[in-house]
């Protein structure tokens, strides 16, 4: 009994396809969305139009990529403040997973629930196996104007923030060249 419930469930993960959604091009609007804050406080992409936002979906709270990709961004958020920019993380954990890493780490920015995992599916950033969903690593750079600016679909967790960091100089000189 015990055998054939381990094969059916090993079959059932074998067979299940991650979900595959589009990622929003560059240039395209930013999907928007409502989610609760690691307060339990609801945040809106709308809120912070006029400003950059560096959009990273990661895939678990407390693990050793997002911790170092989370402390990066931490250490690096007045360069990124200085560059008019907010940093949002996004993964599927709930929000008591969050408000526990945000204290641990002393995190200076917010980081969204995604329980039902749609937002990660509306940006092309769910895994989705059958008996567990996850945010994959990526990174939208929105501009001003909501609109995506930069995609990163691979990202160093240890060297994101300083890369995102270049980018943001690099097209807002170019806007300014304009």
């Amino acid at each position: 009994m015990i055998l054939k419930l381990a094969a059916a469930l090993l079959t059932l993960f074998a067979l299940a396809t991650p979900a595959r959604a589009e990622v929003p091009v560059v240039g395209a609007v930013a999907p928007a969305f409502s989610l609760p804050d690691q307060n339990g406080a609801p945040r809106r992409l709308a809120e912070w139009r006029g400003k950059w936002v560096v959009l990273y979906f990661y895939p678990k709270d407390d693990t050793p990529g997002c911790t170092t990709e989370a402390c990066s961004f931490r250490d690096d958020i007045s360069l990124l403040t200085a560059l008019g920019a907010q940093v949002v993380g996004i993964s599927v954990d709930d929000t008591l997973s969050h408000k526990a890493f945000a204290e641990k780490y002393q995190l200076p920015f917010p980081l969204l629930s995604d329980a039902t995992a749609e937002v990660a599916r509306q940006y092309g950033a769910l895994s989705d196996w059958v008996v567990m969903k996850m945010a994959k690593r990526y990174t939208f750079l929105v501009d001003p104007a909501g609109r995506i600016a930069k995609v990163y679909l691979t990202v160093d967790a240890a060297r994101h923030s300083k890369e995102i960091a270049a980018d943001l100089k690099a097209l807002q000189a170019r806007a300014a060249v304009r």
